[in-house]
């Protein structure tokens, strides 16, 4: 037996390896092509199939949409001709309304030229009436000015003249009457408010002096007040602000000051220097000092006494202060604050009377003046001054008008401030319840004259009863009986605008027609 090396054997198995191999391998491949081809078939058959039912489908749906698109297009195409039918039925309906229009505008518009026609014709008539009553009126005016002697124009004056008197005599005759109606039904209920009220107040009024006279135990003692080169006379003046009149007259000394919170100062300490009788400039202006205490006491006190004594409280502290000030304050030598508690009590009567808020009357009557406490220290008028303090110190509406009104500065616009203004009136008016300086009580009476004569038609006129009344004579031939009524009334307005006064003036008026004939 042959024996073979392993070198063959090894390249034997190798060969009979590579064999199997190729021999698997192309059994394989044979395998996998006839599956290959099965696979591809069937896929082939399945795509055919998938074909077939895709285009069966499509065909079938486009069956449906162009059923769809019929029953869509039938359907739009009715609505078509629904709104098309529609419209032609609302064009022929608008037709029928445009030619109704147009034959009614041309009945219309033949209508109106036959009113044109008949206008232009009346006009035409209207011309010719027009020129026909010119005509007429020229011939009437001539006619007129040859049987009257006047012309157009003179008769025009002449109906004028005529017209005016008569108006002249209905307004003089209108306001007589109205003034009788007022003054019947007014005067009886005034004159029994205003009595009722002046008999139950009546209070006690004494005039005061702008000075004040300190009594001296000896001439002496005015050398001492004098003091050393003046130097005493000097540091009281410049401490109370007043001047020390000291001349012939024996044993007194006047104080002179326009304010009269100084001069009660002064007095004090002058009679509690001339006690004490060590007068030098410091014990001077202790005493000045304590005199100064003492006078604010008494204005605090005084306040206090007027709101008791009135019944009217709740004032402003610094309110009662400056109503006490007028304790030293006069007015046409009435003493201010004894007015102004008369004024509130008036005023609280003449408020019970007419059924209105009895203390709102009270208070305003008892501020109403107010502003005269330090008219010399503010600048204005004392109702501006008082308004401002009032309003300053919280008082109401009603009393700050009041206040306001009282004396005409503002047209009173309620009862409170009527009752005011009356009250005022009357406490200031009594006779005797003032005076004036008599060179300024001339020259009101001048004044007042001068006024009444500045009107045409007065002939003369005189003051009477203290300037509460002007009695006016008037020429008969340029003043008839009915503008008399009319030139009263305007005098009385002038007055009242032009003339400061307390109380009323009565304007009277006399027209005297005079015939004088001589027998020989």
């Amino acid at each position: 037996m042959l024996t073979m090396s392993p070198v063959i054997v090894a390249v034997l198995c190798v060969a009979i390896g590579v064999v199997a191999f190729l021999v698997a391998f192309f059994l394989g491949i044979t395998y996998r092509k006839k599956v290959s081809e099965r696979e591809i078939q069937s896929a082939e058959e399945q795509a055919t199939r998938i074909i077939n039912d895709a285009i069966k489908s499509a065909e079938n749906k486009k069956r449906e949409a162009l059923l769809e698109a019929k029953e869509e297009i039938h359907k739009s195409r009715s609505e078509y001709e629904r709104e098309a039918k529609e419209r032609r039925s609302e064009l022929q309906k608008q037709e029928r309304r445009l030619q109704q229009k147009e034959e009614n505008l041309d009945k219309k518009t033949d209508a109106v030229e036959k009113k044109s026609e008949t206008l232009t014709k009346k006009i035409a008539d209207l011309d010719a009436a027009r020129e026909e009553v010119a005509t007429i009126k020229r011939s009437q005016f001539e006619m007129l000015e040859k049987i009257s002697g006047y012309t157009v124009e003179e008769a025009k004056a002449y109906l004028i003249k005529n017209l005016e008197s008569e108006v002249t005599h209905e307004a003089a005759m209108k306001i007589k009457e109205v003034e009788a109606r007022y003054k019947e039904e007014a005067e009886q209920k005034a004159r029994e408010y205003i009595s009722l009220a002046i008999q139950r107040c009546a209070a006690d009024h004494v005039a005061e002096a702008t000075v004040s006279v300190v009594p001296l135990p000896n001439d002496e003692m005015k050398g001492r007040i004098i003091g050393r080169e003046g130097r005493n006379i000097r540091t009281i003046e410049t401490l109370t602000g007043v001047d020390l009149i000291i001349d012939d007259t024996p044993e007194a000394i006047t104080v002179s000051s326009f304010d009269p919170v100084r001069r009660e100062i002064a007095r004090i300490a002058l009679e509690k220097l001339i006690v004490d009788g060590r007068i030098h400039p410091a014990r001077i202006e202790e005493m000045v000092e304590k005199a100064r205490k003492e006078v604010n006491a008494t204005i605090k006190a005084e306040g206090e006494r007027a709101t008791f004594e009135t019944g009217v409280h709740g004032l402003h502290p610094e309110l009662v202060k400056i109503l006490g000030r007028q304790k030293y304050r006069t007015s046409y030598g009435q003493n201010v604050l004894n007015h102004s508690i008369e004024v509130s009590h008036i005023a609280g009567l003449l408020a019970s009377e007419l059924g209105v808020d009895v203390m709102t009357a009270k208070r305003a009557g008892l501020l109403h003046d107010i502003g005269k406490a330090i008219d010399h220290e503010v600048e204005g008028s004392h109702v501006t001054i008082g308004v401002e303090l009032a309003r300053k110190y919280k008082e109401s509406e009603e009393v700050i008008h009041a206040i306001h009104a009282h004396h005409g500065d503002v047209e009173p616009q309620t009862v409170i401030a009527c009752i005011v203004q009356a009250a005022d009136t009357i406490s200031a008016a009594r006779p005797g319840a003032r005076r004036e300086n008599i060179e300024n009580y001339i020259k009101r009476l001048e004044k007042l004259e001068e006024l009444t004569t500045s009107f045409s038609g007065v002939e003369s006129c005189y003051a009477i009863q203290a300037g509460r009344e002007i009695r006016i004579m008037v020429k008969p031939d340029q003043v008839s009986e009915d503008e008399m009524v009319l030139l009263a009334r305007d005098i009385a307005k002038k007055i009242e605008s032009e003339l400061e006064y307390p109380g009323q003036i009565k304007v009277h008026l006399i027209r005297e027609t005079k015939a004088i004939e001589y027998a020989k």
